[in-house]
This record gives structure tokens, sequence and C-alpha cells, in this order.
């Protein structure tokens, strides 16, 4: 199991309790300081079974195919987010599933108005982009997509599948997705 965007290692009790003590954990996160307390908190809990490195999620390579692998609150952060999808499903095993959870601008009147303060959010901070749509990316590549929203549409977590078939569906590259800060 990979986890891209690992941070603090919030997740690892949750994909440590799914995979098993014998399960293997890969974490990758380009901060040091998030490293740093997933690896203190591996260290309190004496998991062995967790590998963490500090790169770029689009180079990292598991030393094994993969089973699965979580975007926990990331993608939207990434400015390369599809290069790192692909990357990432290069990596899963067939049938394997990759997941992306995450926040969104919610649809309808309500969404209307935060967008503003999400752009002004993301222009400050490293909190991602509010305008791409991952839930579209993932599902143009995966098979068996299904998504699930939260809190009125706030939240999500979508899923799916890499492909058993030989070939996997490329989505063609992007336009510009950021926005000019102005």
């Amino acid at each position: 199991m990979l986890e891209i965007g690992c941070g603090t290692g919030r997740n690892f009790p949750y994909l440590r309790q799914a995979l098993g003590p014998s399960g293997r954990i890969f974490g990758v996160d380009l901060s040091n300081g998030m490293l740093a307390k997933a690896q203190a908190l591996c260290e309190r809990q004496q998991w062995s079974n967790v590998e963490l490195a500090r790169n770029d999620a689009a180079e990292y390579v598991a030393p094994e195919p993969l089973d699965g692998v979580l975007f926990g609150l990331s993608y939207n952060t990434m400015p390369h987010h599809l290069m790192v999808l692909r990357h990432a499903l290069k990596q899963l095993r067939p049938g394997g599933r990759i997941v992306i959870m995450d926040g969104k601008v919610p649809s309808g009147p309500g969404g209307k108005l935060a967008l503003p303060f999400g752009l002004w959010l993301m222009k400050h901070t490293m909190l991602g982009n509010p305008l791409i749509k991952p839930w579209k990316d993932l599902a143009a590549l995966a098979d068996d997509f299904a998504m699930e929203e939260f809190v009125f549409g706030a939240w999500y977590i979508c899923w799916g599948t890499k492909s058993a078939r030989p070939q996997v569906q490329e989505l063609p590259e992007p336009a510009e997705q950021l926005i000019a800060a102005e």
C-alpha cells in the first residue's frame, strides 16, 4: 500500500488495520517536517512495516508492485496531479485499488458562495486547487469507479481499480488548470 502525501502518518493506523501487521505501507511526502512526525509515530507504535520516503510522488517508485494507492488530502495540492496519478496507476498490480479523498467546492449556491474564499485560500496557502476535479481524472483511468460525497458535497472519497486488461486508458494532457495569480 502506498500513501501519496502521507504527511504525519494520520492514516497509518487505519491502513495497518486494513492490511494487518504483515502488510507493508509505503509513505511518500515532500515535507521533511511531516515525515519526521510520521517517523516518530512509527517509532512510538513500533511499526516495522512502514517505509517512508521524501520524494516527489511523480518520481517515487515503490520497492514492489502495489495493491493499493491512497491520496489522502493531497491530490489537489499537486500542480502535476495527473502525472502523479498516472505514475501511481502504473505501480498498481492489475485489480489494485486507487483512492482519492479530499475536499471540494460543493455544487449549487453554497459552492458559488464558497468558491471566492477557496480561490483566495489557494493563493495564500498550500491547500490545493479548488477548480480541479480529481474524480473525473480517476474515472477516466480506472475500472469500477465509484464516489461518495459528505458534508453537503464539501468532502468526497472516490475509488477505482486498475484494469486487468493489458492497455491502460490515457487521459489527454490537461489544458492549463492553474489559476493565474492576479
